[in-house]
């Protein structure tokens, strides 16, 4: 999957959706002068609810979680629908786990949000993981001032599974501080209207630890969509482009994922189809090398459960 064919696809979904708003123009228009009329006060109520949960579907977006509200994450990937590893022998898949995450996070504040967890890993070429990150949202989209949200992350991804004995392996890890992998992001999204979400992520990611013929650090450049269908119903699109992908690994492909996501009171749930098959920004950028026109993308789900306190 290349980007012209990604950007390609987006191009289309978005012709087909604009089709779809032109039909509810009137709509729209009230719904438009209710959140986004002209306002020349610059401290108005900021724009809520971008994305409606704090990932798109791999990544982050710019949302946070409110003030001393703590979520309960459930992140679940199977293995190939088709391909050489999938088929119905694997019942397309759902015979294996790539990978599976639990994780709490938790609000500070209603624009700072911390949150740890535990990955089984998808063994490529990683187990074990442990993840800590930090988000902060430090401008929000209002009426009468910045027309975007922006959010920082950082990130940090720790294995501790056993290091192998072949010193000429990724994971032979000679120190401790090979174990560890760090990513920073800057999340920029913008609420066009109730029905249409964008989001560019710029992303930075560093591995202590690589291959010979490989770098430690590298970008990628990440893309997100939401488009509204109903009030409690949307669609997810998010690709994420690494410019150094021919520093990481051979058999290198970027991420691309496409969702169907369901609110319902205190949760979320996103449905989706990857290419993808390990969680969190230092191992979906850096190590995915399935190809969606072989087969190689899998069935994957999250559910987030929020408590207030």
């Amino acid at each position: 999957m290349t980007i012209h064919t990604f950007l390609l696809s987006t191009l289309m979904i978005f012709i087909t959706t604009s089709n779809l708003l032109i039909a509810q123009e009137d709509e729209f228009e009230e719904l438009d002068s209710e959140l986004f009329a002209t306002d020349t006060t610059i401290d108005s109520a900021p724009v809520r609810d971008i994305f409606n949960s704090t990932r798109i579907i791999n990544g982050h977006s710019t949302e946070t979680l409110g003030k001393k509200v703590m979520e309960f994450r459930v992140e679940h990937r199977f293995g190939d629908i088709a391909g050489a590893a999938g088929g119905v022998q694997q019942m397309f898949g759902f015979d294996n786990i790539a990978d599976i995450r639990l994780a709490l996070e938790y609000g500070i504040t209603d624009n700072l949000m911390i949150g740890f967890g535990r990955s089984k890993g998808s063994g490529a070429p990683y187990r074990s993981l442990v993840d800590l990150f930090m988000k902060y949202r430090f401008i929000d989209q209002r009426k009468g001032g910045s027309p975007v949200s922006v959010s920082a992350l950082g990130l940090m991804t720790f294995t501790y599974m056993k290091a192998s004995t072949d010193s000429t392996q990724i994971t032979f890890f000679p120190k401790f501080i090979h174990r560890l992998s760090y990513a920073s992001q800057l999340n920029i999204s913008r609420k066009f209207h109730d029905r249409l979400s964008l989001a560019l992520i710029p992303t930075v990611v560093h591995q202590n630890y690589v291959d010979g013929n490989n770098q430690n650090t590298l970008f990628s450049l990440g893309g997100g969509a939401r488009i509204g269908v109903t009030g409690t119903f949307g669609i997810l699109l998010e690709y994420y482009h690494c410019f150094s992908s021919n520093a990481i690994r051979q058999d290198f492909t970027n991420s691309l994922s496409v969702a169907a996501e369901f609110i319902t009171f205190g949760h979320n749930f996103t449905l989706f189809f990857s290419n993808a098959r390990g969680l969190g920004e230092t191992q979906f950028i850096t190590n995915t090398t399935s190809d969606w026109l072989k087969g190689q993308f899998r069935f994957g789900f999250a559910v987030g459960r929020k408590f207030e306190y």
